[in-house]
């Protein structure tokens, strides 16, 4: 991949994220401009979701133990409350397509994407190493927990005729 293409496509990465955070459907937007031209389907825009999303809980799992809690599976929680509110988006996106892949080889890979991310909660959290198989029931574990505790940052507002900031102040000044 050339440089330009690398910076093209984690542009077009950038408008994903905002789209999907923006509508919090759980649906790829594949209609956005330049997302089938930089994406080869609907895997591989997933597959880069699905990495931002491991690198920012990596990222916040590392933030949390670097404090040196009492309780690794507490920060590990928190680190995962930390990237859900970072990336609420993704996550949604992530979650949909987890429990409706659109095919078997999206069900296989997001299924071992999903093993890997449990191994590393348990390890995170203290709760084995990742030579041991036990790890990946650990970290589901780890991950309801998360879920079952997870209160998100930012309530979720339905908008209303307002499609954005434009059409906000056009109706202010058509008022006035």
């Amino acid at each position: 991949m050339s440089w330009t293409s690398h910076h093209k496509r984690g542009e077009i990465l950038r408008g994903v994220v905002a789209v999907i955070d923006e509508r919090r459907d759980g649906l790829l937007p594949m209609d956005l401009p330049g997302v089938t031209e930089t994406f080869a389907d609907e895997l591989d825009l997933l597959a880069a979701l699905q990495l931002r999303w491991h690198t920012r809980l990596s990222g916040r799992i590392e933030s949390e133990l670097a404090a040196q809690p009492m309780d690794l599976e507490d920060a590990v929680v928190r680190a995962w409350h930390g990237a859900a509110d970072d990336l609420p988006g993704i996550r949604t996106v992530l979650d949909r397509y987890h429990a409706l892949p659109v095919d078997e080889a999206m069900a296989t890979a997001l299924a071992k994407s999903q093993a890997k991310e449990h191994l590393t909660l348990a390890v995170m959290a203290g709760r084995g190493a990742f030579a041991d198989a036990e790890c990946v029931r650990l970290g589901s574990m780890i991950e309801a927990r998360a879920r079952a505790e997870y209160v998100p940052a930012v309530e979720v507002v339905e908008r209303g005729p307002f499609a954005g900031l434009v059409d906000m102040l056009r109706a202010v000044r058509s008022a006035a």
